[in-house]
């Protein structure tokens, strides 16, 4: 994959899960007690331990999980019935996330550095409300205001969820940004996927990926497509510091 001229990037397309906050342990610790009981509901067997579900699912939502497993053991959801348990999921999951989260300096420090050169939005397949209360709990409400976050669960006509590309280009199209003009910063090949898929240049994070699958999880981000992984946001942010620069891997 071909380093992107960074010169030429204005605007900002951050992953919000993982990448701006350390949220998909303690998220799938509360959605795997749903997902247990979801599966319990419709007779579904499997690992739906936090972690499994951390590993096989991260970078999708919860509305695509509950789908793929209810459709891969031959169950059909009704409209109905899969709204109530995205509202269960959604509510559970957002109340422990605004308990738990708290300000990461350095997060703070890179997005402050980084909005005097670029437009920052968020790009993700979470619920906003979701998002709302990671923002206020991580301290970074006046950094990426609302109008600028983006949701594959409700910013879309139809609810989706990445490697979708389509809640990237609905970003780029609300920002009117070209593809060209926008860098992605994703911490999962789900994600990277979906920013690729909409042709922009993507850069993976993996900060807050467990230590020992930090190496595992940056070649799977290469593989999607990203162009290179860092492994801090001091480190992503010293990347885009320099007018002229030009990443190495």
């Amino acid at each position: 994959m071909s380093i992107p001229d960074l010169t030429r990037i204005t605007t900002l397309l951050l992953d919000a899960d993982g990448t701006l906050f350390p949220s998909e342990e303690p998220a799938f610790v509360a959605s795997a007690v749903v997902t247990r009981d979801f599966a319990r509901r419709f007779g579904l067997t499997g690992d739906f331990s936090a972690d499994h579900l951390r590993r096989t699912t991260t970078g999708r939502n919860f509305r695509t999980t509950a789908q793929e497993l209810a459709e891969g053991q031959g169950v059909r959801l009704d409209a109905d019935q899969l709204e109530a348990w995205v509202e269960r999921e959604k509510t559970e999951v957002t109340a422990y996330l605004g308990q738990v989260l708290r300000p990461r300096p350095e997060v703070v420090a890179a997005l402050s550095a980084l909005r005097r050169r670029y437009r920052l939005a968020v790009v993700s397949s979470s619920a906003l409300t979701r998002l709302a209360a990671c923002f206020t709990a991580s301290g970074l409400d006046g950094l990426l205001p609302a109008e600028r976050r983006f949701s594959a669960e409700d910013s879309l006509p139809v609810p989706t969820s990445k490697p979708d590309p389509a809640v990237y280009r609905f970003a780029l199209a609300r920002l009117g940004a070209a593809p060209h003009q926008a860098l992605a910063l994703e911490d999962s090949a789900t994600g990277a996927a979906s920013a690729v898929a909409a042709g922009i240049a993507t850069a993976g994070l993996v900060q807050f990926v467990p230590a020992g699958e930090r190496a595992e999880r940056a070649e799977r981000l290469r593989q999607a497509g990203a162009a290179w992984v860092r492994h801090s946001w001091e480190e992503f942010a010293a990347d885009l510091a320099d007018d002229t620069a030009r990443v190495g891997t």
